[in-house]
């Protein structure tokens, strides 16, 4: 456990990591010093992972003796000092905007970052979180709360002397968000055109990644048969499987958390059936096979058994090079499910079905992947015209009328 001493401000210290190889944290920091007004030696330690944490801690106890700050404070989590400090750091709000406040704080903010120390957050960091936030679909008006919550909060570390920048000031992310949305307005324009270019992108993932592991193939060609999210896909497991009708009920997602990823419900909060296509039931059933005959068991992981998240796949087989040389650079892993919806929408599956495929709450949502190509509509006009000409009763001329004297 820490010791919450105060480094006294201008005192000389002194510093040093010893290695416990036998502790659950093996690098022991510490800094010692002589208290001027005990005229005592003091000391202050903390135990940590790696000898880079360790050395980390050290220089922030170092740097907040300098700016006159307890260790406690050098050193609190985000979440941990938010909810110290969230009623100063919300005062003089109206009652009814800290609701959607203190929601964007407990369900996107502590999530995301709450692990973090307060002075370790940096621009990038909160750059890619925002951007994380619009992909997930959540509305302008949810990222623009969570983001205005978060500011706050570290304007009050500002004032505390914990930082002295607020790098939670965003700017942009209404650019960003701007893109997002008119991106989803033509959702059809991210697919990938045909599964042989699913099959070319699945084969050179596997190449470039490091192992050469086929499961990265695998996640990727079944993400984008089944319109599933990175998350869903990797919060899937053999018991959600029915091999009889080749039906899989997502029920789970898995996403970052404090301390890394875990297991939630879906995003819309309720499970839902997706069809398991003929194109990939070998590839499931191969997959049961070789997994842990535990129905609770994944039925995809990583290399070494690890959860998977879109950032993983992104790093582990190198991505964002992948989709440039194949020509697709604006391809992302949330694309994957674009394309399985365009694909069930083409195939002619009824918007009401492919809502409940793809889970989403709006069926405005839902249509937008119904756009018809030109030949379809031209198609659909030629038809309403047969159709019309059919119906169309047959029109009598009337009788000549005969003038007689």
């Amino acid at each position: 456990m820490s010791d919450r001493t105060n480094v006294p401000v201008g005192v000389r210290i002194s510093t040093d990591i010893e290695h416990r190889p036998d502790r659950p944290t093996p690098y022991r920091a510490r800094v010692r010093w002589f208290d001027p007004a005990s005229k005592r030696r003091q000391s202050l330690s903390e135990g940590k992972s790696s000898e880079e944490e360790a050395q980390e801690w050290l220089e922030s106890v170092i740097e907040a003796a300098q700016a006159g700050l307890s260790p406690s404070l050098a050193t609190i989590k985000l979440a941990e000092y938010g909810e110290a400090n969230m009623d100063l750091a919300l005062r003089g709000l109206e009652l009814k905007t800290l609701d959607p406040y203190l929601s964007g704080w407990r369900v996107r903010v502590v999530p995301t970052l709450g692990h973090l120390a307060v002075r370790m957050i940096t621009n990038g960091a909160l750059d890619r979180t925002v951007q994380n936030w619009i992909a997930d679909e959540h509305s302008r008006s949810t990222v623009k709360n969570t983001i205005a919550v978060l500011v706050r909060v570290m304007e009050q570390a500002v004032r505390d002397g914990i930082i002295k920048v607020n790098p939670a000031r965003v700017t942009g992310w209404q650019k960003l968000y701007k893109q997002a949305e008119d991106e989803l307005l033509d959702p059809r324009a991210l697919a990938l055109p045909d599964w042989e270019t699913l099959v070319a992108l699945a084969d050179a993932l596997v190449t470039a990644s490091h192992d050469q592991y086929r499961g990265w193939g695998d996640v990727v060609v079944f993400a984008a048969c089944t319109a599933a999210r990175i998350g869903e896909v990797s919060g899937c497991r053999v018991g959600d499987i029915d091999t009889n009708q080749w039906i899989w009920t997502v029920r789970r997602q898995t996403t970052p958390a404090p301390g890394g990823l875990t297991d939630k419900g879906t995003k819309g909060k309720r499970a839902r059936k997706v069809p398991i296509i003929e194109e990939i039931r070998p590839l499931v059933a191969q997959r049961i096979l070789s997994a842990d005959p535990d129905p609770d068991a994944r039925l995809f992981t990583g290399p070494r058994g690890g959860r998977i998240s879109t950032a993983v796949l992104r790093d582990a087989t190198h991505w964002d090079d992948v989709v440039t040389k194949l020509g697709y650079e604006h391809l992302r892993r949330h694309d994957l499910r674009h394309t399985g919806l365009t694909w069930f929408a083409d195939a002619g599956v009824p918007v009401h079905v492919l809502r409940r495929i793809a889970g989403h709450g709006s069926l405005i949502t839902t249509q937008r992947y119904l756009h018809p190509d030109v030949h379809k509509i031209t198609a659909a006009g030629a038809a309403l015209s047969a159709h019309l000409n059919v119906l169309r009763a047959p029109r009598s001329l009337p009788s000549p009328i005969v003038k007689t004297r």
